[in-house]
């Protein structure tokens, strides 16, 4: 038997490395399982290039729970070790002193250890007092070892008796690592890390109904229950799987999940690094609602996590499926992998790949696409505003629907009302509602006079307009309740007064005094006789401001109410000369708080008593 001590700088490396990792010890597993598939992978190859003289066999690797002396066993058939191959592998653990490494690594996350210092198989000692490895190399004539330690740096190592090659990873698990004991807590950790392993992982047996022969009646039949799928359908090439395929896979991605993806992506790509997954498109809602752990991310089908903010560009979090690639390093934190260059690269070209797949859907069936556009426009809204190279790719492609219900890009659109809505500085105003039921009324007068309004209801649309007009030349947005309908472009003709300047002040005296000076100010308009004799507006320039404040929470206006709306009063309407020669205050009182009383009805802002007193007085009229 031969003794010694793991090669380390510091006696105390394994207290180190129980502290730096116990937060999250359920890792240990997935480590040691890991390990087991990276021993069978090395014999595959070695076999199928006739370098090993022995048949591969069953390579299924094992999880046992002995309860009885409280151990976890993790079996492979693997390529096994020698006891020089021990020695070289399991007793140099490369550390460059305690003191360093505790002040290099304050504050690390747990995972962050694992895999950066070839730490996997040292994770056992996150929950076992002692750790005993029984290995035999593939090679002819092995001879089995098997290597103890107790937590410490003292190892033994010994010839032993193992039939067959491969290496079983024994756990004494410590006192406060008993929940490793129970079955299900064993089963839920398998499935979230191995679910997808390369190599078959059995944990125990599952019970199955089966139509036994010669019976009428299903009879219950024990099987070994195998926890992973080795061939996930994101290593399958796209051309061998149909529709089906994909959305079997997606209902066990997500099987609580109630509704069908509207389409996937397959990503399939072998240069310049390797890169496979599947990405599926969900229904995305009007407001931006990030469900966390919608994506996994897996490296050679070994799961890594589901916590991928700062990993992939944030619009992408709004998707679901599956990412795997080998250039991903495997057990270190998140804020390691977000600045890995391989990582940030990974990243870009998934962006770009999507890209890619939504101008090939728009080009080949534009149709189909329009058919989708509206459950995936929040997703391509929020991908242009925080994704430049994203939009950069998605402007041939991004949609926008006018209030008929017809859908145009942004060049087709530009086109489309060129002739009539350019103002006098030869700027094309794009006319917008956010509302269509609110803006009604203004959507109607503004289609009377030949102008298109598009619809922008969703929740970043203010943004969106603002990164339109700062990419896009000679375009202002303008919303259609922002001014009276002859003044939403302005042409340069305007309309001249039939009023005398007093007859002027005195139109805007009655109204002021009919007006909640808190809510509106008064301002008369030189219009058509045709227009509206009362209107209400919303300055674009201070809606949008409000807008900001909302968002911000900043109440500064720089001197500007921005609560208030506009009354505009046409003193062109014939109705303002009826207001002017009535004599009876009374009736001109009356007259005005019903022009006054329909403006507001029409924009949906005469509610409770106001509008009370307004079905009363309009009934007082009628008789």
């Amino acid at each position: 038997m031969q003794t010694g001590n793991i090669s380390m700088q510091s006696e105390n490396m394994f207290p180190i490395i129980k502290k730096f990792l116990y937060s999250d010890n359920e890792i240990f597993l997935r480590e040691l399982v890991s390990n087991a598939v990276d021993a069978t992978k090395k014999l595959q190859a070695l076999t199928s290039m006739g370098k090993a003289a022995c048949t591969l066999g069953d390579i299924t690797i094992e999880i046992k729970i002995d309860e009885k002396n409280k151990r976890l066993i993790i079996s492979d058939k693997g390529i096994g070790m020698t006891a020089e191959e021990v020695e070289k592998y399991i007793n140099n653990v490369a550390f460059s002193g305690a003191n360093e490494f505790l002040e290099k690594y304050k504050g690390i996350e747990a995972n962050s250890l694992i895999g950066h210092f070839g730490l996997g198989f040292y994770s056992a000692f996150m929950v076992a007092d002692k750790v005993e490895i029984i290995t035999r190399s593939y090679l002819p004539d092995a001879v089995p070892v098997k290597w103890t330690c107790n937590g410490n740096t003292e190892y033994t190592i010994e010839e032993t008796t193992k039939e067959d090659r491969g290496t079983d990873i024994i756990l004494y698990l410590a006192e406060d690592a008993m929940e490793f004991l129970q079955e299900i807590r064993l089963l839920n950790i398998l499935v979230k890390y191995c679910k997808f392993l390369p190599v078959p992982v059995r944990f125990g047996n599952e019970k199955k109904w089966e139509k036994a022969e010669g019976k009428d009646k299903d009879v219950e039949i024990e099987v070994p229950r195998i926890i992973n799928d080795t061939n996930p359908i994101w290593k399958v090439a796209p051309s061998e799987l149909t529709k089906e395929n994909y959305e079997k896979f997606y209902r066990e991605l997500y099987p609580y999940s109630f509704e069908q993806p509207l389409f996937n992506i397959h990503i399939n790509i072998d240069y310049p690094f390797d890169l496979t997954g599947i990405l599926y498109f969900p229904k995305i809602k009007q407001q931006v609602d990030f469900q966390k752990n919608k994506i996994q991310l897996y490296c050679n089908q070994v799961y890594i996590t589901d916590q991928l903010e700062g990993i992939v560009p944030e619009f992408l979090m709004l998707l679901q499926g599956v990412i795997d690639s080998p250039d991903i390093p495997l057990n270190v934190s998140r804020s390691y992998l977000q600045s890995d260059s391989n990582v940030k690269k990974i990243s870009a070209h998934i962006t770009k790949k999507v890209a890619d797949k939504l101008e090939e859907m728009f080009s080949k069936d534009r149709e189909d696409f329009q058919s989708k556009w509206d459950d995936i426009r929040m997703f391509m809204v929020y991908g242009v505003l925080t994704d430049e190279k994203f939009y950069e790719r998605a402007k041939k492609f991004l949609l926008f629907k006018n209030t008929d219900g017809t859908y145009f890009t942004i060049e087709e659109y530009q086109k489309h009302i060129e002739v009539l809505q350019k103002d006098k500085n030869d700027e094309l105003v794009i006319l917008y509602a956010t509302n269509s039921k609110e803006h009604y009324t203004q959507i109607e007068s503004a289609k009377a006079k030949g102008y298109d309004v598009l619809l922008m209801d969703g929740a970043l649309d203010m943004h969106y307009i603002n990164l339109l007009e700062q990419t896009l030349e000679k375009i202002k947005f303008v919303r259609v309740d922002s001014e009276v309908t002859d003044k939403l472009i302005e042409k340069g003709d305007n309309f001249v007064t039939k009023l005398t300047e007093e007859e002027q002040k005195e139109l805007k005296t009655v109204f002021e005094n009919a007006t909640d000076k808190n809510k509106f100010s008064v301002l008369l308009e030189n219009l058509s006789d045709t227009d509206a004799p009362v209107s209400i507006t919303h300055p674009e320039f201070i809606r949008r401001w409000a807008d900001m404040q909302k968002v911000t929470g900043n109440a500064s206006g720089f001197g500007m109410d921005i609560q208030k709306n506009n009354l505009v009063i046409n003193t062109n309407h014939p109705v303002m000369e009826k207001i002017l020669k009535e004599t009876d205050e009374e009736k001109k009182s009356v007259l005005v708080s019903q022009l006054i009383d329909l403006s507001l009805l029409s924009q949906q802002m005469l509610t409770g008593e106001s509008l009370a007193a307004f079905v009363k007085r309009s009934l007082e009229l009628l008789n």
